[in-house]
């Protein structure tokens, strides 16, 4: 080998030796270090054990920093009631029916609290029975109760419990004393022979945005459940389809199914809403709930603890758009009132020369800038009342006197005529559950019928016999069972001959498609 290569390889052989060396000494340095560490960790461990010296925790006596939530509920508690109720439906495998506009099948996500049933088919087929609850609020200590319509409609059976029922107690038995379809309001009456805590109505024009509240009531059967939000907005409409009587307040504090009916309550006790609505994607609470104002709620009850128990409202006759289009404003108003989309026939509004594009600005000089402005004006009114009414119609400024009439009458086919009849239009929907009218030449030119004859259908009781065969709000019948129906009282005539476990077919023309809709022919069995 070449001596400077053996010389050079004698180097990195020892180089490399010097570096074995100075890794093992460090790690022997380290397992040293660690040593001590750990003995010492050790040694501290051993002495933090004793524990001699310590002092034992206490529990403080209770304190509370605010009571202000705490006092209004036990105020309000004992005035909030669980309301269950049972109700029978018959034929509970009928063919089911294509959803309505709004309809529990639609893609809506503003659920309806008593949209919740459970139950179960009876012997021999006899339907199913079922049962539901929701909350209310004593108002008078006789036992008066306010509550939302839909927790009590159609129910055969309402029972009412106390929060003061000693365990075990059975519940009262409750009565409708009235119901208002268009507020989704009713007022129930249990029999004691005690005086009744009752709950205090507030003003609900006083609530602000940002206020704090508390909603009571039985979500989810949970009875006596309090939660705490504020008011997140006033005056929202349009939340429940088809009622015209809304301007909710929203709410954030936490509702659910089965707080329908219970109160929402403002920081001084008083109760300024009746909780009647969710808005949701899940049919729980997402922190959007809507609840009827005190002062909307005040004035409906009045009326149903009166001697008709029900809500008479005027009217005079008129529609317009439920979302002001500015536009239209504009062009028809100048820019102020509200413009008219249509004018019923016969009516009031018709009689005092009002047509579809004037503006109505002011009723009795008070001036009308929305809708919910001139619904309240007129609905304030009694049937008969004469008000003035001032518009502008091509840009001119004009007055006019009307009568105001009866809402329920004028507007029968959209509303139903439960509120117009009331229990008197239950003997005549006994057989075949639905209510008519005659055909009125409007309702021929829509429906492209050859004449006025025929009657209209306006209602049909759920799980009655017409509802059962399919029959919808709007269709125009013309025959049953090959006898023609001109006109109402043909319908009562034909009706009147009908007995248990006759076949009943109707020739309708059905009220969806218009102009381009087909007669059918819908039948079936009465039972």
């Amino acid at each position: 080998m070449d001596p400077r290569a053996s010389a050079l390889w004698a180097r990195l052989k020892a180089h490399r030796f010097g570096s074995v060396l100075m890794v093992l000494a460090t790690l022997a340095l380290g397992i040293l270090i660690g040593t001590v560490i750990s003995y010492s960790v050790k040694g501290q461990e051993k002495k933090a054990a004793s524990s001699s010296d310590a002092t034992p925790l206490q529990i403080p006596s209770p304190k509370q920093l605010s009571t202000a939530f705490s006092q209004i509920s036990k105020q309000l508690e004992p005035a909030v009631v669980n309301i269950n109720t049972e109700a029978t439906i018959k034929n509970p495998h009928r063919r089911r029916r294509a959803p309505s506009p709004g309809g529990p099948d639609d893609e809506n996500p503003f659920q309806d609290f008593f949209d919740r049933f459970f139950g179960g088919q009876g012997p021999d087929g006899q339907g199913i029975r079922q049962r539901s609850l929701g909350s209310g609020v004593i108002v008078d200590s006789k036992g008066y109760i306010i509550t939302n319509r839909h927790v009590v409609n159609k129910a055969d059976r309402i029972q009412v419990r106390l929060k003061d029922d000693p365990p075990g107690a059975q519940p009262h038995e409750a009565k409708v004393i009235g119901t208002d379809e268009e507020t989704d309001l009713a007022v129930i009456k249990i029999d004691v022979s005690r005086s009744l805590p009752v709950a205090k109505l507030g003003n609900s024009d006083g609530a602000e945005v940002g206020d704090w509240v508390l909603a009571i009531g039985s979500p989810f059967a949970l009875e006596n459940t309090v939660t705490a939000g504020i008011i997140s907005a006033k005056g929202r409409s349009n939340v429940v389809p088809n009622r015209q009587f809304q301007n909710f307040i929203q709410t954030d504090a936490a509702i659910n199914p089965g707080n329908s009916g219970g109160p929402l309550v403002d920081m001084s006790g008083e109760v300024i809403g009746i909780n009647t609505a969710i808005l949701t994607e899940g049919q729980g609470y997402e922190g959007v709930g809507f609840a009827l104002p005190s002062n909307l709620v005040v004035k409906v009850y009045n009326d149903l603890i009166g001697p008709d128990h029900r809500v008479s409202r005027g009217s005079i006759g008129v529609q317009f758009q439920a979302v002001p289009n500015p536009a239209v404003t504009r062009i028809y108003g100048g820019g102020e009132g509200v413009v008219l989309s249509d004018v019923v026939p016969n009516s009031p509004a018709a009689a005092a020369g009002l047509k579809v594009g004037d503006a109505i600005t002011s009723v009795d000089g008070r001036a009308v800038k929305s809708g919910d402005d001139l619904v309240d004006e007129i609905a304030s009114r009694k049937p008969g009342t004469k008000v003035q009414v001032g518009y502008v119609r091509a840009g001119k400024k004009q007055e006019t006197t009307v009568t105001v009439g009866n809402r329920s009458k004028l507007f029968a086919g959209q509303l139903g005529l439960e509120e117009e009849q009331g229990e008197e239009a239950q003997p005549q929907q006994s057989k075949l559950g639905l209510s008519v009218e005659n055909v009125t030449k409007e309702l021929a030119d829509r429906f492209d019928l050859p004449s006025t004859k025929g009657v209209v259908v306006t209602e049909v009781r759920p799980a009655g016999f017409a509802d059962d065969i399919g029959l919808s709000r709007g269709d125009v019948i013309l025959e049953i069972n090959k006898q023609a129906v001109n006109d109402a009282n043909d319908f009562n005539r034909i009706q009147q001959q009908l007995k248990k476990g006759d076949d009943v077919v109707f020739l309708v023309r059905p009220a969806r498609g218009g102009r381009n809709a087909a007669t059918a022919f819908l039948g079936g069995t009465l039972q």
